[in-house]
């Protein structure tokens, strides 16, 4: 909502306001769609002269753009109508993960302008060259942002650990076995100083940015009260509750995979026995559903690759594969019923392997629900597959980056030579 101000303000103080209901303007274009500045006026409180101006500033900031007259059938000139300009500013997602590093390019209006992922065993290969290999994707995605007319305006990599996110820092990720790793600053010397070159970073966990991937393409009904499940080798668990996403008190939530489910179980790459991830987690799935040998347990062959071939065997039959995973999705509805007993989402999405196999994976897990939520009907909670593949947590990493334009739109600037002169507007609120 606009903000009000109080009745006398400094330079400073206007300054403030103005960044704030240009923010406002440009998220309700955003999430609403295009619409006349009149429209605009009616839905964000701001009268029609300031909405004027500050559409006026967003054009020439290359953020908007005007598309001629809507249609109405009143008497009286039509209004123009005025929508993102979505793909001249971006931003970049990185993710980290056990068998891939992988980037995605989005533009303001939420196209995927570029995307590339390298299979990579992290943990045998290390901190080093996997970094090594983040900075060369986000140099990539800079170039192809920028083939395409698009400026990035941040980068946010995502990985599959206890983030830090004010220090830059992977406390902890046991399935890469990272420790106290400085990601940020390690990744700001490989690309030679990033707020230098216009590229501010950031870091954030991958089931945390895959959450907000989701609900921004969830709509309505379920971006609200969202849980996602992200299924790599490690299990985490983004959380949106009223349309925001659940951190927890020191921003660590979120790591169902380390739920324990059998305490006498497997030995878990956290050190302890028994947690969900060892059941349901991808490595549990390979070993269950392939020799060491099979080209499903080669790290080195692209994941997608691998879990297309798991599927047609179990497409043709193959005992062994509908077996694992069969199993896997009864002790997948076991894990998923103990989240929504407790956190009654009103939208389960299942992210990363989940996704690729759910066909095979939903009805044990769906009869799990059934009998193991308390709620009739699960408590209203539907359960999905992800559409966005194994992109999702590079793609909230972009809409991240994208978020601090939508926060601040004064970050982008005029184009040189726009001859716009930006001023003060003494009526920047209600």
């Amino acid at each position: 909502m606009p903000v009000a101000p109080p009745l006398t303000r400094g330079p400073a103080d206007q300054v403030a306001v103005r960044r704030t209901n240009l923010g406002v303007v440009l998220r309700h274009l955003r999430h609403g769609g295009p619409s006349s500045r009149a429209g605009v006026a009616a839905a964000t409180g701001l009268n029609k002269a300031t909405v004027s101006s500050l559409v006026g500033e967003l054009v020439e900031r290359g953020l908007l753009v005007e598309r001629g007259a809507l249609h109405r059938g009143t008497v009286g000139r039509p209004g123009q109508e005025v929508a993102l300009a979505g793909g001249g500013t971006a931003g970049v997602g990185v993710e980290v993960n056990v068998g891939y590093v992988a980037a995605v390019v989005l533009d303001l209006g939420g196209r995927v302008v570029h995307a590339a992922r390298t299979p990579l065993d992290v943990p045998r290969a290390g901190v080093d060259a996997a970094l090594d290999e983040a900075a060369r994707l986000v140099d990539g995605a800079c170039a192809a942002a920028a083939a395409a007319g698009a400026r990035p305006v941040g980068a946010t990599v995502a990985v599959p650990g206890l983030v830090e996110q004010a220090e830059g820092r992977v406390a902890y990720a046991p399935n890469l076995r990272w420790a106290d790793v400085p990601v940020l600053d390690a990744l700001d010397r490989r690309l030679g100083g990033s707020v230098r070159r216009g590229l501010p970073l950031g870091v954030d966990n991958e089931a945390n940015l895959a959450a907000l991937a989701e609900a921004a393409v969830a709509g309505p009904d379920g971006a609200a009260h969202l849980l996602h499940l992200t299924g790599e080798v490690g299990v985490g668990a983004g959380l949106v509750v009223d349309g925001r996403l659940l951190r927890g008190a020191a921003g660590f939530g979120g790591e169902v995979g380390h739920m324990p489910l059998d305490p006498a179980g497997d030995l878990c790459g956290c050190g302890r026995r028994g947690c969900w991830e060892t059941l349901v987690g991808l490595a549990a799935l390979l070993r269950a559903a392939a020799d060491p040998g099979d080209p499903v347990r080669d790290p080195s062959l692209d994941l997608e690759a691998r879990l297309a071939l798991l599927a047609r065997r179990a497409d043709a039959g193959d005992a062994r594969t509908a077996e694992a995973l069969a199993r896997v999705g009864t002790a997948l509805g076991v894990g998923a019923s103990i989240l929504v007993n407790v956190l009654n989402p009103r939208l389960v999405v299942l992210g990363g392997y989940f996704a690729a196999l759910g066909e095979h994976l939903m009805p044990p897990l769906l009869d799990e629900l059934r009998v193991r939520v308390v709620a009739p009907g699960a408590g209203g909670a539907r359960v999905v597959r992800s559409t966005l593949g194994l992109t999702a947590a590079a793609r909230g990493g972009a809409q991240v980056a994208l978020d601090a334009v939508l926060d601040d739109p004064t970050l982008v600037t005029a184009p040189a030579g726009s001859g716009t002169v930006l001023t003060l507007d003494e009526e920047d609120h209600r």
